[in-house]
C-alpha cells in the first residue's frame, strides 16, 4: 500500500496533484482517499463535485452512483440525504465489497481535509452548472478559508466563464481532451483560463505553444513512471496521477 516513486530531476518544478485522493490505493472521492494524499507529498488533491436535487454541493466523479455504490440514482435528480445514507462499493482489493465506513463526500468535508493538510484544492465542477450554484460552490468554499487555494477545472467551457466572472484572478484551468493547438487557444486565452489535458492527446510543440501564450499545462491522468517522465522532459507544469509520488 505505497505509491510509486518518480524522479522529478528531469523537472523539480513540476506539482504534482493526488487524483481523486490516492485513487490506486483507496477509494476514490472519499475521506480516507484525500487523508491519504493528505498525509503524502502531493501539492494538491483533484476531486469532482456535483450539485444535488435540493442545491448541495457533493463529491462523486459519475452522474450515476451504480459504479460507486451499488445503487441506481443519478445525482442530479436525487436529495442531498439520500445520496450521503448510501455506503459505498470498495474495489482496490478486488472484491467490489461494501464499505458501511465510506460514504459519499460533502464538499465542505473535501475543503477541511485539504486546509488541515495544507493542500490546493483542485475541483473540478461536473456538468455544466448554473450560476446560482456556481457562487453557491464559490461562497461555500470561501466560507472555510480556502478559496485562494482553490484551483477550479471543468469540462464545460460556460464554467469556466461563470468563474473567471466570478473570480478575475483565480487559477482556472479548461479540462480538454482537445490537442493543444490554436483551436484551443481560442478558449482559452480571452478567459484567461490555462490547461487541464489528456495526456494522449499532448505533444511537446504543444506544451511549447501553451507556454509561449502564457498557459499553464496541467495533464491526467498519468501513472506510468516512463510516461511521466517523458512529459516532465516537455515541461508541463502539474502532473495528475493516481498512484505517483
Amino acid at each position: 500500500m505505497d505509491t510509486t516513486k518518480l524522479n522529478k530531476s528531469a523537472n523539480p518544478a513540476v506539482r504534482m496533484i493526488g487524483h481523486q485522493g490516492i485513487h490506486h490505493l483507496e477509494v476514490g472521492n472519499t475521506c480516507s482517499g484525500f487523508v491519504a494524499a493528505g498525509n503524502r507529498t502531493y501539492w494538491g488533491i483533484e476531486t469532482d463535485v456535483h450539485v444535488t436535487a435540493d442545491g448541495q454541493y457533493i463529491i462523486i466523479h459519475d452522474d450515476n452512483t451504480i459504479n460507486t455504490t451499488g445503487d441506481d440514482f443519478v445525482v442530479e435528480e436525487t436529495d442531498c440525504a439520500t445520496l450521503r445514507s448510501l455506503t459505498m462499493l470498495d474495489y482496490t482489493d478486488g472484491n467490489g465489497h461494501t464499505r458501511a465506513d465510506l460514504r459519499l463526500p460533502l464538499l465542505s468535508e473535501y475543503i477541511r481535509i485539504c486546509r488541515k493538510y495544507g493542500k490546493k484544492a483542485v475541483l473540478e465542477i461536473k456538468n455544466p452548472v448554473a450560476p446560482e450554484h456556481i457562487q453557491g460552490i464559490v461562497e461555500e468554499i470561501a466560507s472555510l478559508g480556502w478559496l485562494e487555494n482553490t484551483i477550479f477545472i471543468s469540462f464545460s467551457h460556460d464554467n469556466m466563464v461563470e468563474l473567471r466572472k466570478l473570480l478575475p484572478d483565480a487559477k482556472l484551468m479548461f479540462l480538454t481532451t482537445h490537442p493543444a493547438d490554436g483551436e484551443l487557444l481560442d478558449l482559452l486565452l480571452p478567459w484567461r483560463l490555462d490547461l487541464d489535458i489528456a495526456w494522449p492527446v499532448l505533444t511537446r510543440e504543444g506544451v511549447e505553444l501553451m507556454h509561449e501564450n502564457g498557459i499553464e499545462v496541467n495533464v491526467w491522468n498519468v501513472d506510468e513512471v516512463e510516461l511521466a517522465e517523458r512529459l516532465l522532459s516537455w515541461g508541463v507544469d502539474y502532473l495528475t496521477t493516481d498512484i505517483l509520488e
